[in-house]
């Protein structure tokens, strides 16, 4: 287990980018720098590159405020490096991780490693672009909203700010002692020998409280308190459980929580949601779906609720709670529907006609 309070000696020299500096990437970011290490930003939001820019990176934690100074550049302006990186922490949308590591990949050190500190299930992308031996997998936890270009609000503190990094390939693990050793300026960090188990109890915990609390237009922790929704978040994370069950990964405990509760199938769900709910958001604080959608973005639906539904189909089974979030949500973002709570029995009436079985011919 590392700390923030990891020192930038070992680190010296090594050349970091942070790859999409929205709410985390930025918060992240100036951690690193605030911390000595020598860090570009690259985004694809020109507003918040100008900002940035201008103003430096503005982080406003529950206790304090920060303003860091670090070079960033436009998306575009990757073409003009000359120099390699040897770490570029991959914070994009998981949809956009394919293109965003083409991008990259010339700009990285033959022995440089490219970590994907996202949601989703993207550790086997960047094996794929950048090879086994420059591929590492991180899972994060950190609460932040960017409402405005430049400003990041981040809700959680370094202290509740989680991180776990492991390689998906062997050839990778030499990268680890690094990658935890700058992660530790921005949280706590543990290293695994199973990536593949702790990004999936990641997206359990995603597919209960990210879409759907933003389908109602509410703080993760007001529809977590409201009436029929926890079981709602619950069972969508149980459907989670059992796809990872099915595809043969270990249900194990995120956060540096312990006991057995969480790492039972049977309460896993409610152990982290509670977990997360006690100290790791506040109570107004909005997913990131819903951040993506008051900005009219595409949100990753398919790659957290959708990724639970296609991997029960490949075992022949159903799960209706994310297939109905994930239906709600692709409306949302055709513009058919509007978030807001007069959804919620639209949802269950939805998961409930999805449950009923099929009759025989």
């Amino acid at each position: 287990m590392t700390g923030g309070a990891t020192d930038a000696a070992p680190l010296a020299g090594l050349r970091i980018a942070v790859l999409g500096t929205g709410a985390n990437g930025s918060g992240i970011g100036a951690d690193l720098a605030r911390g000595g290490l020598d860090v570009t930003f690259i985004d694809q939001w020109p507003t918040n590159v100008e900002a940035i820019r201008e103003r430096g990176v503005r982080v406003e934690l529950p206790t304090d405020v920060e303003v860091t100074e670090v070079p960033v550049l436009h998306l575009c302006q990757a073409a003009e490096l000359r120099a390699r990186f040897d770490v570029v922490l991959l914070l994009v949308k998981a949809y956009d991780t394919r293109w965003a590591c083409e991008l990259i990949k010339p700009y990285v050190a033959d022995d440089g490693v490219v970590v994907g500190v996202q949601n989703g299930m993207t550790a086997g992308d960047i094996v794929d672009i950048m090879g086994p031996h420059r591929a590492v997998g991180a899972v994060i936890e950190i609460t932040a909203a960017m409402e405005q270009p430049g400003i990041v609000l981040r809700h959680s503190g370094h202290d509740r700010s989680w991180f776990a990094v492991g390689a998906p390939d062997p050839a990778s693990a030499h990268h680890l002692g690094t990658v935890a050793a700058i992660l530790g300026h921005a949280g706590v960090v543990e290293v695994t020998d199973d990536i593949a188990s702790a990004k999936w109890m990641k997206l359990v915990l995603n597919a209960a409280e990210l879409v759907p609390s933003a389908i109602l237009d509410l703080s993760i922790a007001d529809c977590a308190r409201r009436e029929g929704m926890r079981e709602v978040m619950l069972d969508a994370g149980d459907e989670a459980i059992r796809a990872a069950q099915l595809m043969g990964l270990t249900i194990r405990p995120i956060f540096g929580m312990t006991g057995e509760a969480a790492s039972s199938p049977e309460t896993f769900v409610a152990t982290v949601l509670d977990e997360l709910l006690a100290g790791y958001v506040l109570p107004h604080s909005r997913s990131t779906v819903l951040q993506d959608w008051s900005k009219g973005r595409r949100a990753e639906v398919h790659e957290i609720n959708g990724a639970v539904v296609e991997a029960l189909a490949r075992f022949g089974e159903p799960a209706p709670v994310n297939r109905a979030v994930v239906e709600l949500a692709q409306d949302i973002e055709a513009g058919r529907r509007v978030p807001g709570t007069h959804l919620q029995p639209v949802l269950e009436a939805r998961i409930a006609e999805l449950r009923r079985p099929v009759a025989s011919a």
